[in-house]
C-alpha cells in the first residue's frame, strides 16, 4: 500500500514540474494582456470599408448644338470624316455621347473595335454594349476600377493597378510569413482598393408600408375593449397567442380562439405603425444600433435596431432575412427621419464592428448626409474609442436583452407576417405604454390622451384610434 502511495507521490510531483514549466513558456512567449487580434495586420483589411471613389458622370450631349456653337466660333460647317480605306463605319452607328451619325464617326484604329467621334472627341468600342452613365475612378492613383464581382445587391469594382499607392502600402505591411501565404492563397488578404456599387436604391424605399394580412375594427363576435385585453396579455405580458385565449376565458369568461388572437395583433400592428414611425421624438444626438434574430420557420431573421441612447426610444427597426447593407440603410433611414434638420457631423452614431454600418455610412454621404460612424469593437475597453463610447452600446444590448425576452414565449415564428407583427407591436409597447426607471416608472413618450386612462387595455384602443386619425389626415392631406 505504502508503494502505490510513493508512486502516486512521485508520479503528482512530476506533473507539478511539468506544469510549472509550461507556465514559463506561456509566461515568456505569449503575451497575456495584448489584443486578441492584430487589426493593424492586412489580414483584417477585409473588415475595413475603403473610402467613396472619384465618381465621373458620363453627359449626353447633342451633336446638333455642338455643330452650331463650332460655326460660330470658326465661321465655317465641321466636315464629315472622308474615310479614305476599306475600314468604313456601319450605317446605323451613333456615338453614346453626342448621337451624331455615323459620317462624323471614324474607325480610329483599323477596324479592331475603336471608333472616335469627330463631333464630340469620345472613344469607345463598338463592341461595348453596356455603356456606363458613370465611372468609377481610384482616389489613390486615378486609373479606373474594374468591375469584378456581381452580387445579389451590389457589384465590387477593384483598381487591379500593381503601383497604385493604396496596394503598394498594403503590401509593404505584409510580413515575410504574409507574403508567403499571399502567392499562395491571394483570396484571404485585401490589398487592393475596391468600391461596393449598390444596384438596389435604398433610398426610394417605402418606410411606412404597413404589414400584411391586416383586417378591418368591425367586430362581429367580441368588442374593441377585449381586444385590448388580447393586446395586453399578449403584448404587455408577453403571453403567447394560445396561453392569451386561455386566460381570456379563465378570468373574464370570453371564449376566443389563438386565431383570432392572432388576427387582433395583425390588424393592430397595421393601425398602430404609422402613429409609432410619425410621432415627433425630438431625438438626441446619440443613437445606437445592433442586429439581434429571430427565427421563422427555422431560418433565421435578423431585427435591426436603432434608438435614441439618452431618451430610449427605439426609432428605426426594420426586419430581414439577410444580414447585409439593405436592411441597415433602411433601419438608419427610418431613424435619421425623426430629425426635422439632420445633425451631420455633431451626430455620434455607435454601433458594432459590422461592416454593414461602414457601408451605409458610405451611401448616406453619397445621398449628401455626411456623418461619422463610431465602432465600439470587443468585449473590453482596450481602445480609447471603446472607453468613451462602451456606455451606448450596453444601452442598446440592454434593448436586445429587452426585445428576445418578449420573443422568447413565441419559440419561433411560423411566418414573416407574424414576426413583422410582433416588432411592430413591440416597438409602440416600448416607446409609449411599457413603464420605464429612466422616466420614473412612466412611459418614454407621454402622450396626453393615454394620460387620462387607467387601465392598460383602454389605452391600447386609444392608441389604434390615434393612430386611425393621423392615417386620416394624411389621406386628406
Amino acid at each position: 500500500m505504502s508503494t502505490i502511495i510513493s508512486v502516486l507521490v512521485t508520479y503528482n510531483q512530476l506533473l507539478l514540474s511539468q506544469i510549472n514549466q509550461l507556465l514559463i513558456f506561456i509566461a515568456k512567449n505569449i503575451p497575456l494582456n495584448g489584443p486578441k487580434y492584430d487589426m493593424t495586420s492586412p489580414k483584417y483589411n477585409k473588415l475595413t470599408i475603403d473610402k467613396v471613389p472619384i465618381i465621373k458622370t458620363f453627359k449626353i450631349l447633342d451633336y446638333k448644338q455642338i455643330l452650331i456653337e463650332y460655326k460660330l466660333v470658326n465661321g465655317k460647317d465641321k466636315k464629315p470624316v472622308n474615310s479614305r480605306d476599306k475600314t468604313s463605319v456601319s450605317p446605323d452607328t451613333i456615338c453614346p455621347q453626342c448621337g451624331a451619325p455615323h459620317i462624323y464617326i471614324y474607325d480610329n484604329n483599323g477596324g479592331r473595335g475603336q471608333l472616335w467621334c469627330k463631333v464630340c472627341d469620345l472613344h469607345y468600342n463598338k463592341d461595348k454594349v453596356d455603356f456606363k452613365t458613370e465611372t468609377f475612378i481610384c482616389p489613390f492613383c486615378g486609373h479606373i476600377l474594374s468591375k469584378k464581382k456581381d452580387r445579389k445587391n451590389f457589384y465590387v469594382h477593384k483598381c487591379v493597378n500593381k503601383k497604385c499607392s493604396y496596394y503598394v502600402d498594403s503590401f509593404a505591411k505584409l510580413s515575410l510569413e504574409d507574403v508567403e501565404e499571399y502567392n499562395k492563397d491571394k483570396h484571404k488578404f485585401k490589398l487592393h482598393y475596391i468600391y461596393r456599387e449598390f444596384t438596389t436604391n435604398y433610398f426610394d424605399v417605402d418606410l411606412n408600408s404597413m404589414p400584411k394580412g391586416a383586417t378591418s375594427l368591425k367586430f362581429r363576435n367580441f368588442s374593441s375593449h377585449v381586444m385590448g385585453l388580447c393586446l395586453t396579455y399578449h403584448v404587455n405580458l408577453g403571453l403567447s397567442t394560445r396561453r392569451t385565449a386561455l386566460a381570456l376565458w379563465e378570468i373574464h369568461g370570453v371564449k376566443i380562439s389563438h386565431v383570432t388572437v392572432s388576427k387582433y395583433a395583425i390588424t393592430a400592428a397595421a393601425y398602430v405603425k404609422p402613429y409609432v414611425d410619425n410621432y415627433d421624438y425630438k431625438p438626441t444626438n446619440y443613437l445606437a444600433a445592433d442586429e439581434t434574430y429571430t427565427k421563422v420557420k427555422g431560418q433565421h431573421q435578423y431585427v435591426w435596431l436603432v434608438m435614441d441612447a439618452i431618451k430610449k426610444s427605439i426609432l428605426g427597426y426594420q426586419a430581414s432575412f439577410s444580414r447585409d447593407t439593405g436592411p441597415c440603410i433602411l433601419t438608419m433611414r427610418m431613424a435619421f427621419d425623426k430629425y426635422k434638420v439632420f445633425p451631420g457631423k455633431t451626430l455620434k452614431f455607435v454601433a458594432d464592428g459590422y461592416t454593414a454600418y461602414k457601408l451605409a455610412e458610405q451611401q448616406f454621404k453619397l445621398n449628401n448626409m455626411d456623418f461619422d460612424v463610431t465602432q465600439v469593437i470587443g468585449l473590453t475597453n482596450s481602445d480609447p474609442i471603446s472607453t468613451e463610447y462602451r456606455w451606448l452600446k450596453q444601452i442598446i444590448e440592454r434593448l436586445n436583452r429587452t426585445f428576445k425576452f418578449s420573443y422568447r414565449v413565441t419559440n419561433g415564428f411560423g411566418s414573416e407576417e407574424g414576426s413583422n407583427t410582433h416588432l411592430a407591436l413591440f416597438v409602440a409597447y416600448y416607446n409609449f405604454l411599457r413603464p420605464h426607471t429612466y422616466s420614473y416608472w412612466g412611459p418614454l413618450n407621454s402622450i396626453p390622451e393615454l394620460e387620462k386612462i387607467s387601465t392598460m387595455p383602454a389605452k391600447w384602443q386609444k392608441l389604434i384610434e390615434l393612430s386611425q386619425k393621423l392615417i386620416i389626415e394624411k389621406q386628406v392631406v
